[in-house]
């Protein structure tokens, strides 16, 4: 099968299309046959090794190199084959949540990282909801627990997490309020943002409204900044941490949060995702619910991943960037 892999850490240039062996599912696993495939920073961290802290913290990152060759995590595609003790799904089955190796034709995935494949969107739509789509379920309605009549402010509104929070949290019933650039305003207001704050001209902590919640997902601004927007008893989450330290990286600023927050009467969180089925599910109403829609932004050929790549690193993308694989693959 083709994939792409990595044998040491760096920029996209260290990406190869390779042919290489088809895994077998080994106990409480899946075999895929990949059909979609989407990329989310997560994998930039994988592919460059930084901040240096998850080579530690990420037990299938290896100090000096990578352990696991083939790059990516959201699928969705058809089952070929499980391995003992699986339940639930056979070979045929039309799947998706996260993997280990998406980035090629055939994938092994957990089988409680998967379900059934919403009815109402294609492969390609599908890979784009579980790791964005999850984080954000997971930071309004666990971290934030989100209360319908909240008023939400969403910074980052037109990213990956940041597209899936402004819908969720419209269809969990709270008032929205996104920021975003210029060139943004209209795609966060046609997710349903009750208001949207252009940054480039103004500043959502200088106009005195104070927010019930803020969802963080660009990773930027410092905590006092948004600690100025927050209601007196309000909640932040911070998804993620992007800056060019290379030991802490913007995750530094997660941990100021989690420590000044016992000594605040706001509730300031450090946030982590954990894939479930179960949550894939609950998107999964949501979607075929017509609530919630993943946006697509471009998409490439596999081969292409290394391009892909560098969009997502230079964060310009509106919504997410999708791998395609051939459409004579998704009638075998």
């Amino acid at each position: 099968m083709k994939a792409i892999v990595l044998d040491a850490y760096g920029t996209a240039d260290v990406l190869k299309l390779e042919d290489i062996d088809v895994p077998e599912p080994g106990a409480g696993e899946v075999l895929l046959r990949v059909l979609g495939a989407s990329l989310f920073i997560g994998d930039w961290h994988i592919m460059t090794g930084l901040p240096y802290l998850i080579r530690v913290a990420v037990p299938s990152l290896g100090l000096r190199r990578p352990k696991g060759r083939v790059l990516g995590q959201d699928v969705a595609g058809r089952v070929e084959a499980v391995g003992e003790g699986v339940m639930g799904f056979e070979p045929g089955d039309e799947v998706f949540g996260t993997a280990s190796g998406s980035f090629a034709e055939n994938a092994i995935a957990r089988a409680d990282k998967l379900a059934p494949k919403p009815a109402n969107l294609s492969f390609e739509q599908a890979s784009a909801v579980p790791a964005s789509g999850t984080t954000a379920l997971q930071a309004l309605r666990d971290k934030g627990k989100v209360r319908p009549g909240q008023t939400v402010l969403i910074v980052g509104a037109a990213g990956g997490v940041g597209s899936f929070a402004v819908q969720i949290a419209k269809a969990f019933g709270a008032q929205v309020t996104g920021v975003s650039s210029t060139s943004r305003v209209d795609l966060v207001r046609s997710l349903g943002a009750d208001d949207v704050i252009d940054y480039t001209r103004e500043d959502f902590a200088e106009q005195g409204k104070r927010f019930d919640l803020i969802l963080d997902t660009a990773g930027a601004r410092s905590l006092s900044h948004l600690r100025r927007a927050l209601a007196p008893r309000g909640t932040l989450v911070i998804v993620g941490g992007e800056s060019s330290g290379k030991l802490l990286g913007g995750f530094g600023r997660n941990l100021r949060a989690q420590m000044l927050s016992p000594f605040v009467s706001q509730e300031l969180g450090l946030f982590a995702v954990k894939e479930k089925g179960e949550d894939l599910m609950a998107l999964t109403e949501l979607i075929e619910a017509g609530e919630v829609t993943p946006v697509i932004d471009r998409s490439y050929p596999l081969a292409d991943v290394p391009q892909a790549m560098r969009d997502l690193q230079a964060g310009h993308a509106r919504g997410k960037i999708v791998i395609t694989f051939p459409a004579v693959a998704q009638h075998e």
